[in-house]
């Protein structure tokens, strides 16, 4: 007797991949920290809009992918 693996329906997890210096504010042209998914697609921001229009664009997103923290300078002096 042989056992076949069972189907699946599930989608794989998606995986967010990292900012980096490519990724364009949408508003100023800045370094984007944010990438903000959306029914029709996807909206980058810096740290500084983001929150500027987070509150706004509220039930709308789908994801928040938030990279801010690389902002901060945690090594000491």
């Amino acid at each position: 007797m042989s056992y076949a693996a069972p189907e699946t329906t599930e989608a794989p997890l998606e995986t967010q991949q990292a900012l980096s210096a490519m990724d364009l504010c949408d508003s100023c042209g800045a370094q984007a920290y944010v990438r903000v998914t959306i029914a029709n697609g996807q909206l980058f921001f810096c740290g500084h809009h983001a929150a500027k229009y987070r509150e706004s664009l509220g039930d709308k997103v789908i994801t928040w992918h938030d990279e801010t923290d690389r902002l901060r300078d945690d090594r000491a002096s």
